[in-house]
C-alpha cells in the first residue's frame, strides 16, 4: 500500500524519461542530416580560424 506513491513517481519520472529521449532523436534522412552537420561544424571552424587570425593579429 505505502508503495503506491513510489509507482506514480516512478511512472512519472520515466514518461519525462522517455519524453526527452524521443525529443532528442534526430528524424529524417541520415545523409541530409550529416551534411547539414558538417556544414554547422564548418561555419564553427571557419569562425574559431577567423578568431585566431585576430587574435594573431592583435598580438603583432
Amino acid at each position: 500500500m505505502a508503495r503506491g506513491n513510489q509507482r506514480d513517481l516512478a511512472r512519472a519520472k520515466n514518461q519525462k524519461k522517455q519524453q526527452e529521449a524521443a525529443k532528442s532523436q534526430k528524424k529524417g534522412d541520415s545523409k541530409k542530416r550529416m551534411e547539414t552537420d558538417a556544414e554547422i561544424l564548418r561555419a564553427k571552424q571557419k569562425a574559431a580560424d577567423e578568431r585566431k587570425a585576430a587574435e594573431a593579429a592583435a598580438k603583432k
